[in-house]
């Protein structure tokens, strides 16, 4: 689910400022409001979970959960599932609880279980949960244990391999539809490379919602963007810029290195081997295809290797955002 006043968000645990954002929704809800001690909200299983964070439209942190890989006991468990109290009823829990439920999926694992606080199991049963065993305390606080199966992703049609159509781009408003196409058309990865991120093709509402959706979906780093000139970047694409600094764990941003500067291209590639070329990153005109294995393989293999000799964007970094 993609909302219009707040937007949900993997996290990257080792990143101070994220790791910050999240503990202070569970200070504010589990050890302020419900006087759970502190020694117990906090564990060690926090640093290998995935955390998702949800922000309102200025940026502040107002719900958070996260997804413990399966343990001992074989199971992956949902846990720390917290939204502020003005938050409450407006479908912030609900959002959580899809992305948690979607990265579960992405990564295989056929069952979620969780310790869900009693008066809050109507909520997870609208959602597939079921509950099990009798009713305990934790932290003075009743609980019982849910669960659900989780359908996994389906298997790729391989019944009807497509000819590769290629489609000649002549026109600024054919190269931003086509660009839109490609992007939503991505599984679990997308690789761009640009000369200053393009801000008429990119830094739009329909297109940052697919690169959010994109990489809170993406098994680790989703979209990988190379950026020749990332002061023009900042200058001219500031939203989507935002976005990056926002989705840093699913969105990595590098700049080619000196020997790879002079590249006159701009590309676009999914992982369903669609691509979309513009000889000139300063004109639109161009070719895209769908589905066009070879030329795909080329431009990949020129992306990767540029990937690996590139060097962090920190003029990006730098940006406070």
């Amino acid at each position: 689910m993609i909302a219009d006043n707040f937007s949900v968000e993997p996290v990257d645990w080792s990143n101070p400022r994220e790791r910050d954002a999240c503990r202070a929704v569970r200070e504010e809800v589990f050890i302020v409001e419900q006087h759970v001690p502190v020694a117990d909200e906090w564990d060690e299983l926090d640093a290998l979970s995935q955390h998702f964070l949800v922000r309102d439209l200025a940026g502040a942190p107002i719900g958070t959960g996260r997804l413990v890989p399966p343990q001992a006991d074989a199971q992956a468990w949902i846990g720390r599932m917290a939204v502020v109290k003005p938050w409450r009823g407006r479908r912030v829990g609900e959002a959580i609880l899809h992305a948690l439920v979607d990265r579960a999926r992405t990564l295989g694992y056929p069952s979620l279980a969780m310790r869900a606080q009693s008066q809050a199991m109507p909520f997870y049963a609208r959602f597939g949960f079921a509950a099990y065993g009798d009713e305990f305390l934790e932290c003075e606080i009743a609980h019982r244990h849910m669960r659900r199966e989780i359908d996994p992703l389906p298997a790729p049609d391989r019944s009807n391999r497509a000819i590769a159509v290629t489609v000649a781009l002549t026109s600024r408003e054919q190269a931003a539809a086509e660009m839109l196409t490609l992007i939503r058309a991505a599984k679990y990865e997308l690789r761009l490379y640009t000369r200053d991120l393009d801000p008429p093709l990119l830094d739009n509402e329909a297109v940052l919602a697919a690169l959010s959706q994109l990489a809170i979906g993406a098994r680790g780093v989703g979209v990988r963007i190379l950026v020749l000139d990332p002061q023009a970047a900042a200058l001219r694409a500031p939203r989507l810029v935002a976005l990056m600094h926002r989705l840093s764990s699913g969105i990595a941003l590098r700049t080619p290195s000196e020997q790879d500067r002079y590249y006159a291209a701009a590309f676009a590639l999914n992982d369903v081997h669609g691509y979309c070329l513009r000889p000139s990153a300063e004109r639109y005109e161009g070719e895209t295809a769908a589905h066009a294995p070879g030329r795909h393989a080329q431009l990949r293999e020129y992306f990767d290797q540029v990937w690996e000799r590139a060097e962090p964007c920190e003029e990006l970094r730098r940006l406070d955002l």
